[in-house]
């Protein structure tokens, strides 16, 4: 019997609980154990290393009794965190590795690697199993790096995982956006108003893009491209003289910048050393409004495009995910990841996820001097035009 780890680590997203459940059945099957690790990475530093400790608070049997519904909702039953074990926060250290902690870097973060492995062993995991994005991979391939055997999972609703072009969670923020905008729109065109709309996407504006462009939005505004408050000023004025119903619409990155550099961030770093990303898309509309004199429509998106259960795209891919992962296990292929490539399902090194960054294809599918999705000459491209 093989004892098989799995966890989710970062922000979470629909599709989560159906790869975990799809994952799950298909290696009981195989008369395997499955520890779920609770609250991510966490749970291997927070798990105390000695058989007369009380971990349940951080791991969480599961089996087909407790996960034979979970599919049916979204976020993550094994809840999750940000953190990172090779770059703790000082605050994040439990009491039992105070003593052990080690000197910090620059930033005044702990390697707490070592007691991670040591909770792996101690667990006598044979296969570490991480569903997450670029933050979770990261440490992920560490344990790569040092021998653990992981299978990854990759999930983040920006897309922008490298080595993959599906990420769950994608399709559902992508589904709820455009309903959203289509939505704001009645306010809008009865109010005679701009709508500025600002949805996640930190460095990767394919969320926003795609969602533009199936919205019909008018101007899109994505993280890659620095935008020019005036001159979109101008072309929403010409926008909004077009339409019928005297209004218009524009979508924005929350991590858009302008052409002088300015991105709107707030908070503490968190463990990656991010902070909190946010309120552009209030500072465009506080310009449109001096700007034109008259109110302005500004609505984040934020958690509803994360929040709810997967739609059926992102609950085949997760279905499908869960079942290559344990195909991986099966086949005794550590240090791999599930991945959809021009459309089919396969499998990718580990270690290709750190090799680049994925964004936006700036020249083939965005109108730069426009700021406006540029779709055209699809044919023989893959589903999602990468």
């Amino acid at each position: 019997m093989k004892r098989i780890g799995i966890l989710t680590g970062g922000g979470d997203v629909p599709g989560l609980n159906a790869a975990i459940k799809s994952f799950v059945w298909r290696m009981l099957d195989e008369d395997c154990e499955i520890l779920g690790l609770r609250r991510g990475w966490a749970s291997l530093t927070n798990i105390i290393p000695d058989e007369s400790a009380d971990n349940s608070s951080w791991i969480m049997p599961l089996t087909r009794a407790n996960t034979r519904a979970i599919d049916r909702t979204g976020g993550t039953i094994l809840h999750t965190s940000r953190i990172n074990p090779e770059i703790s926060k000082a605050e994040h250290i439990p009491p039992h590795l105070e003593t052990e902690k080690g000197e910090p870097d620059e930033r005044g973060r702990y390697d707490l690697t070592h007691a991670a492995l040591r909770v792996i062993d101690f667990l006598d995991i044979d296969y570490l199993v991480a569903l997450g994005g670029d933050g979770t991979l990261t440490f992920a391939r560490r344990l790569h790096e040092e021998r653990v055997p992981m299978i990854a999972i990759p999930k983040t609703m920006d897309n922008d995982v490298y080595g993959t072009d599906y990420c769950l969670g994608f399709s559902t923020a992508v589904t709820r956006s455009v309903m959203l905008i289509n939505d704001l729109r009645t306010s809008a065109g009865s109010h005679e108003r701009f709508l500025v709309v600002e949805l996640f996407g930190r460095n990767s504006g394919e969320t926003c893009l795609l969602a533009a462009y199936l919205a019909g939005c008018d101007r899109a505004i994505i993280a890659e491209v620095p935008f020019d408050a005036e001159e979109l000023y101008q072309m929403l004025c010409k926008d909004k003289l077009e339409n019928p119903s005297n209004y218009a619409v524009v979508a924005i990155s929350e991590g858009a910048r302008t052409t002088t550099g300015v991105m709107i961030e707030s908070g503490e770093p968190d463990a990656s050393g991010q902070r909190k990303l946010g309120g552009v898309g209030g500072m465009l509309a506080d310009f449109l409004e001096k700007r034109g004199r008259d109110k302005v429509i500004y609505q984040r998106l934020a958690y509803l495009m994360r929040s709810g259960a997967p739609d059926s795209l992102d609950l085949i891919v997760a279905k499908n995910f869960g079942a290559l992962a344990a195909d991986m296990v099966r086949r005794g292929q550590p240090g791999s990841m599930v991945a959809v490539t021009d459309g089919r399902y396969t499998a990718v090194p580990l270690s290709v996820t750190g090799t680049a960054k994925k964004r936006v294809d700036v020249t083939r599918f965005y109108d730069a001097s426009e700021y406006r999705p540029k779709v055209a000459q699809v044919m023989g491209m893959p589903m999602f035009l990468h």
